[in-house]
């Protein structure tokens, strides 16, 4: 990262941490799926849970946490770029009282999609419609805790980060052959749809008062390891679930300066993070990485098949692998798809990046 990059992140964070509501850093809300959940699954009757061990391998306490990872994950490291001490607890956390709600909040929840049908086989699942029932309960909890005006600062001075969409093609439209949505829907009607739902989701957010919130696109679907094993010829990413991704991800970035145009501000960020991840699929030597294609933990063809369990293969260096389990990248890649969302170029974050929304809210 530039001296340059890395003055106005620390400045602005210094400003954020004494302008703040009582907290260090400005408060920091987390929606979406599993790349993003921090353990709110681990508190419900679900098959979509990362809460046994080889999970959190490499996270501080060496146990997992709920999240779908060796060890942080991007709203971990999100919290630490813009100041905060701690990162945001999952909501059903019973931790979650007092000047903790301060902090934010994470209301993500692995298997969820878009439309509220995604992820129907891991049975209870906060869908996004329940995680903004959820964000409306906590802005009354916080009312109760420091007043509305003061509630109403915090939400909306408050970073907001919304990872949706994976879920709704591998876990729906190409679940099965055949499956119910995709005899419903061609791919580029069902993205339509899928960005017409999603414009629906954001802007009731906005409306719930979020004014900073960064929008990822998906990954190159059809080269996590998961796909690779069941679709993949000689090792190719999975041509159809490359071209939902390829189809979805611009679409998705026009919606957001769609929107902003109707609320006549910066408010959506898109970050591409179809780009990040294709960077070091493509290279992975150029990031340190020994495969891109392999999973650190799994089993089968390339590791990509089933979960993540304690018998599952589990490599002995993290560092050198992309992916972690068969969905989901390891620490490390998370590290590099966060330095793209800090400081990267229009390329990967449209309008601007984190680091120049730090920068502009530490004039306000």
């Amino acid at each position: 990262m530039a001296a340059s990059a890395f003055t106005i992140i620390v400045t602005a964070a210094m400003f954020l941490a004494t302008n703040g509501v009582g907290v260090e850093g400005r408060a920091f809300f987390v929606f979406g799926d599993s790349l993003v959940d921090s353990g709110n699954n681990n508190y419900l009757a679900t098959t979509a849970r990362a809460d046994a061990p080889p999970y959190g391998i490499d996270y501080p306490t060496r146990r997992p946490t709920g999240r779908f990872s060796n060890g942080l994950n991007i709203p971990d490291l999100i919290s630490q770029s813009i100041g905060g001490r701690e990162s945001p607890l999952p909501y059903l956390s019973p931790a979650l009282t007092g000047q903790r709600l301060l902090v934010g909040a994470n209301f993500a929840s692995a298997g969820v999609g878009i439309l509220n049908d995604t992820g129907v086989q891991f049975a209870n699942i906060i869908r996004p419609f329940q995680q903004l029932e959820y964000f409306q309960q906590y802005q009354t909890r916080v009312s109760a805790l420091v007043g509305g005006g003061a509630a109403k600062r915090l939400v909306n001075q408050a970073l907001v980060l919304m990872t949706l969409g994976g879920n709704d093609f591998v876990n729906n439209y190409y679940l099965v052959p055949f499956s119910a949505r995709s005899r419903q829907f061609s791919l580029p009607d069902y993205v339509r749809y899928l960005i017409s739902e999603y414009h629906k989701l954001l802007r009731k957010l906005y409306d719930m008062g979020a004014r900073r919130v960064i929008v990822t696109g998906t990954g190159p679907l059809g080269c996590v390891p998961a796909e690779l094993a069941q679709r993949s010829r000689n090792g190719q990413c999975a041509e159809e679930l490359q071209r939902a991704a390829a189809l979805f991800n611009p679409q998705l970035t026009q919606m957001l300066l769609k929107l902003n145009s109707e609320v006549r501000g910066n408010v959506f960020i898109a970050a591409n993070t179809q780009l990040t991840n294709r960077d070091f699929i493509r290279n992975p030597q150029a990031y340190g990485f020994v495969t891109s294609k392999v999973a650190c933990c799994g089993q089968g063809p390339y590791n990509g098949l089933g979960l993540c369990t304690p018998l599952s293969n589990l490599c002995p260096n993290r560092e050198v692998y992309a992916f972690w389990d068969p969905f989901h990248p390891s620490e490390k890649a998370n590290k590099i798809i966060v330095r793209q969302i800090l400081t990267g170029s229009l390329d990967y974050m449209n309008p601007m990046n984190l680091s120049t929304i730090l920068a502009l809210d530490a004039r306000l």
